[in-house]
């Protein structure tokens, strides 16, 4: 292996790929029915490369963490700030309680097993993935007045039981939010998630590739007959303007649909509107055609920035009720969105300034309304990366902030300050969408590969260390490990559903794993999720873990 060991110190970066590689192969292996999932098994692929001896600049797991957290911020900005209100509170009571539990568990091992408080403020740290309590504990020891040797081999200490716990730590709480958590629910996390999404904007969601069957806007082919003699206009207002006329085939000829122009019998007509209009008409009109040559035409979608003046915070029906017929004539609102958030289209639904319209029409209609509506927004593939930079300067600054309470560290961090630069720019997005631009698709990469480069730098740098370590203290600070992981997460899945009454398994995996802080639990969550759903809950008990299980370890040391 000498022969691995030289590629590896003479390109670290292979390691990383090799890791990546294998592990999603692993990730796709179903045992019964239990799938591991890419971020798990990155993870385990990463420890045992690591066992070849190789180490990974910390700096790029720094990076790629900060990129993966950012687009998870950004995506779900939106959707955090709308939902800050006082249903938030479950969220806050999870993260408490989580912190709380996993004390009480560590307190109790260390009593029982005779731990000293380096091995037990360790243990905390790496069951929980909490590395900052390797910080705040070794603090709290060094504040102690004890011999300098002492406060040495109690900081040890914490070093080893973190090295012997942290790689469980991480796999035991995938395991629980991707694996256990949708098992004991009752409910896969993609079929959650599209619940959710369905929820909030009255329509099912549909995944990259699908559409529906039933679309809401179709267009049929008619041959005239019980509307002959009728005009176009009385036709599309009989059926209260959910209809258009968009193209007339007469005796093999095209003619100008015009509102005043009356049908004949056997003219070829072209009818585009909401479905449940065409239905409605079609039985008026005459016979559905197959042949639609002459009378098939190009539909468009344009999206729009609703800013027209007089009417901010003003229904669907009442700007109906003011824009002139000929103006809305043969144009469809097919969607509408708030701060990237979907609107029903409902008459009573209002509109305001800064809403994204979609609309359905032909080109001549589609470019009138949005002159009408405000601006149009381009169409663009292109990552705004000045947006993006600034964003996460931003976030990384945040988190070097540091505020010290009673001597003890408080800090975000670079993930909890790149978490709130991320959530605070895709709201700014939001609400000024004509800036910031980021695609779906590059979103959607930089939080995959982001995530999964962070997760296997951390097997590839702690995994040997973490075996060595095993063989030389036994297993009981493994086993230990494994515990304190699994039953304040199990403990907390069971308050949740039952006590603060989460019934969507999505959402509460978001939850959980936010609570754990447990950033590779949540990716692979996001992963089998393929929704930003449980991105919101995350951001929230995330936040609130990372100061709280910061807390842990000066509290450690002090009770034990």
């Amino acid at each position: 292996m000498t022969w691995l060991h030289d590629i590896f110190h003479r390109s670290p970066e292979i390691a990383l790929f090799i890791s990546l590689a294998i592990g999603y192969y692993i990730g796709q292996i179903n045992f019964g029915k239990f799938q591991l999932g890419g971020v798990g098994g990155s993870l385990l692929a990463a420890v045992v490369v690591s066992q070849v001896g190789v180490e990974i600049d910390n700096g790029v797991k720094a990076v790629m963490f900060a990129v993966f957290i950012y687009a998870v911020g950004y995506e779900s900005g939106p959707g955090f700030f709308n939902s800050i209100n006082r249903k938030t509170l479950r969220e806050i009571a999870m993260a408490v309680f989580l912190a709380v539990s996993a004390l009480a568990t560590v307190i109790v091992c260390a009593r029982i097993f005779h731990l000293d408080k380096g091995l037990a403020a360790g243990l905390a740290g790496g069951a929980l993935t909490q590395s900052a309590i390797i910080g705040t504990a070794g603090d709290a020891i060094s504040r102690l007045g004890l011999p300098p040797d002492q406060v040495k081999f109690l900081q040890s200490e914490v070093a080893i039981a973190y090295a012997v716990t942290y790689v469980f730590g991480s796999l035991g709480a995938i395991v629980v939010c991707v694996n256990i958590l949708p098992k004991f629910m009752g409910q896969g996390l993609r079929e959650a998630s599209i619940e959710a999404e369905k929820l909030l904007s009255g329509s099912a969601a549909k995944a990259p590739g699908q559409r529906a069957a039933m679309p809401v806007l179709v267009g049929r082919a008619y041959r005239v007959g019980p509307a002959a003699g009728r005009s176009i206009a009385e036709i599309e207002q009989s059926h209260n303007d959910l209809v258009t006329i968009e193209k007339v085939r007469r005796h093999g000829k095209a003619v100008e649909p015009t509102p005043e122009l009356k049908l004949q019998a056997d003219d070829v007509i072209l009818v585009v509107g909401r479905r449940e209009g065409v239905v409605e008409a079609a039985p008026q009109i005459g016979e559905e055609v197959a042949d639609t040559d002459g009378v098939s035409t190009v539909m468009q979608t344009r999206q729009a920035v609703f800013t027209r003046k007089g009417m901010n915070n003003v229904s669907i029906a009442e700007v109906r009720e003011q824009v002139d017929r000929e103006l809305r004539h043969g144009v469809y609102v097919e969607g509408a969105t708030r701060a990237g958030q979907p609107l029903p289209i409902l008459p009573d639904t209002k509109m305001q300034h800064g809403d994204v319209i979609t609309f359905y029409g032909t080109p001549k209609d589609t470019k009138r309304a949005v002159e009408l509506a405000g601006y149009e927004m381009p169409y663009s593939n292109k990552t705004d990366f000045i947006y993006m930079g600034v964003g996460l300067v931003l976030g990384l600054l945040i988190g070097l902030v540091v505020e010290r309470v009673d001597g003890i560290p408080l800090t975000l961090g670079s993930g909890g300050g790149c978490l709130l630069a991320g959530l605070l720019f895709g709201w700014m997005r939001g609400k000024h969408p004509m800036y910031g631009v980021m695609p779906t698709q590059a979103s959607q990469l930089l939080k995959d590969f982001g995530l999964a480069a962070f997760v296997a730098v951390v097997g590839l740098n702690s995994g040997l260390q973490a075996v060595v370590t095993v063989k030389q203290s036994g297993m009981t600070i493994f086993l230990l490990g494994i515990f304190v992981t699994m039953f304040p997460l199990i403990l907390t899945m069971l308050f949740g559903r039952y006590v603060l009454r989460y019934n969507n398994s999505a959402i509460l995996a978001g939850a959980l794993s936010g609570s754990r802080s447990a950033n590779p639990a949540f990716g692979g969550v996001l992963d089998k999720a393929e929704s930003a759903v449980p991105t919101v809950p995350f951001a929230i008990t995330y936040a609130i873990a990372n100061v709280l299980l910061t807390l842990l370890g000066p509290l450690v040391v002090g009770l034990v």
